[in-house]
């Protein structure tokens, strides 16, 4: 199985992102991580989809039916190397007077932030790649982790190219 990560540009319209996730689920791909958001520019939207694949042509196929959606601008598939990728992590970690302290240094570690205290928990939040804050994770279990939330991976191209240039023009173009 290979990860794929997947930058969709569409124009910000209702039923897009149902679309798009419908096309997957046709086509039998379970989708590990989805993030949606708005870019610099409030008609396009941009979805970041990573997938596991077992062979790279079934993933073309799926590729090439989101092009032809009437709403999707562009598709990219951004390589491990050539983008940077993040999640976000709120934990909520048991936490009394004796184990906060470890709890802080582990937090400080990882260099992620303290956000809320309490007598019984102290609220963590973390960005990272999955496999730092699956490290971070695995540290504060010990503790006991009382809840859990975990963002879909965002990603984006290394360097100056922006994937929205040419993809504005062709909105225009169409309006």
């Amino acid at each position: 199985m290979s990860k794929h990560t997947l930058s969709v540009l569409v124009e910000n319209k209702p039923g897009v992102l149902a679309r798009i996730t419908a096309l997957f689920s046709r086509r039998g791909f379970n989708i590990d991580s989805l993030a949606v958001g708005v870019t610099e520019h409030p008609d396009i939207s941009r979805i970041t989809i990573v997938v596991n694949v077992i062979d790279a042509l079934p993933l073309e196929q799926v590729t090439k039916q989101l092009n032809k959606l009437v709403n999707v601008l562009k598709i990219v598939e951004l390589e491990t190397g050539s983008a940077v990728q993040r999640e976000l992590v709120l934990a909520k970690v048991r936490a009394d007077n004796e184990t906060r302290s470890q709890i802080v240094e582990i937090v400080q570690l990882f260099r992620a932030k303290t956000v809320d205290v309490s007598p019984e928990a102290v609220t963590i939040e973390a960005t990272g790649s999955s496999d730092k804050l699956e490290a971070m994770l695995k540290m504060l279990e010990p503790f006991g982790i009382k809840e859990l939330v975990q963002s879909g991976t965002i990603a984006i191209g290394r360097g100056s190219r922006s994937i929205t240039d040419r993809s504005l023009r062709a909105l225009d173009r169409s309006a």
